[in-house]
């Protein structure tokens, strides 16, 4: 197995910090977990699936993975999805982390991930003993063909930058990768919290035709539902790429709890809530874009998911500091890459009255 890199979150230690030292408390806009409750409906979903003294099923139950395509048609517009080709995961890092090893991938062969990109993806690719390529999410296309990478990441909306793809930029992709006989997984878990632009899953037809060989995307409710703490999402496409993912997750016992089934059942069938979440975060997002712009921050992308991809045009670590002293955690760009070096992250997962604290620190420079 590859060296893993340095936990990032580690070197934002000395930041946090002094960010909680100021005398109103510190605003972690750092990182994008949920602060809000999970819905009643889905907790007492929860409790009712308590008694579960058997083992479960690792493919989920039926009425889930009819719960999840039923979301797809409904929310995405999304069509040719059986409920077989649906398998719940403990929580999509896991995902993303173990993937190219349940796929086979090792020495010698090629992850391709987006310039900036959420770490996980280049941790899955050295966990598997592979390399990884890096492409401007515009070029992936032509990775493709150069390289030939036995799998590539997409990721759109974009952690950290808010970027979304248009329905030809995934196309180009599936069209070189089919050529070339990569797998394109998608990770679609900021896709309903579109602001300024209409995200399209990779799954949808005027992306992938009548066809999803060689297509994966991967779905969390931890943003859309509020259950990052209940570790629930699902993978699904390719019916064939999926059986095998199956087949190995059953030798290897990775189980979805019972109860935690049958509330991402609920979840995913209840759009009521969702509503109702994305109005909160797209209240704090007006009252931090605006506080940012008139700080001198600029804010590139961000047209869609959980985050502000900020600027002032200077190292990202100055500008932690100097959001930090005046009592605010953001997470650096270089995080996600060298290409966001000169970016920070912030995210809109607090409180209405730690985001009105943060813009009233802003306001004051």
């Amino acid at each position: 197995m590859r060296k893993l890199p340095d936990f990032p979150w580690d070197r934002l230690a000395p930041a946090k910090a002094r960010a909680g030292q100021h005398p109103g408390g510190i605003v972690d806009l750092s990182v994008g977990t949920p602060v809000d409750p999970v819905p009643a409906v889905i907790q007492d979903a929860l409790r009712a699936g308590s008694n579960a003294p058997g083992y479960p099923l690792t493919h989920g139950t039926p009425a889930l993975r009819e719960a999840a395509v039923g979301w797809m048609t409904r929310r995405l517009g999304v069509t040719g999805v059986t409920p077989t080709a649906v398998l719940p995961v403990i929580g999509t890092k896991e995902l993303v982390a173990w993937l190219p090893t349940l796929l086979g991938l090792g020495p010698g062969d090629h992850v391709a991930i987006p310039s900036v990109a959420y770490p996980t993806y280049d941790v899955g690719a050295r966990i598997a003993g592979a390399d990884t390529l890096v492409a401007a999410p515009e070029a992936a296309a032509d990775l493709i063909r150069a390289r030939r990478p036995k799998l590539i990441w997409l990721n759109s909306p974009a952690n950290p930058n808010g970027r979304v793809a248009s329905a030809a930029e995934l196309r180009a992709v599936v069209t070189a990768a089919r050529e070339s006989g990569t797998i394109v997984v998608s990770d679609e878990c900021y896709i309903e919290l579109a602001w300024d632009a209409e995200p399209v899953s990779l799954l949808h037809p005027d992306v992938s035709g009548v066809s999803h060989e060689g297509l994966l995307a991967v779905h969390s409710l931890s943003k859309r539902s509020n259950l990052a703490g209940y570790r629930a999402g699902f993978i699904t496409g390719d019916p064939a790429v999926v059986a095998d993912l199956l087949e190995v997750r059953k030798h290897a016992g990775l189980i979805m709890p019972q109860p935690v089934q049958d509330a991402m059942t609920v979840a995913l069938s209840d759009d009521t809530h969702a509503a109702e979440q994305k109005e909160r975060y797209r209240r704090r997002r007006e009252v931090l874009r605006d506080a940012l712009g008139r700080a001198g921050f600029r804010i590139d992308h961000s047209e869609a998911g959980l985050y502000l991809w900020s600027s002032r045009d200077e190292d990202c670590w100055t500008t932690v500091e100097w959001l930090s002293e005046r009592g605010i955690l953001v997470a650096p760009g270089d995080f996600y890459g060298e290409a966001g070096a000169r970016h920070v992250r912030v995210a809109l997962t607090a409180s209405d009255e730690r985001v009105a604290a943060a813009a009233a620190r802003l306001a004051a420079f």
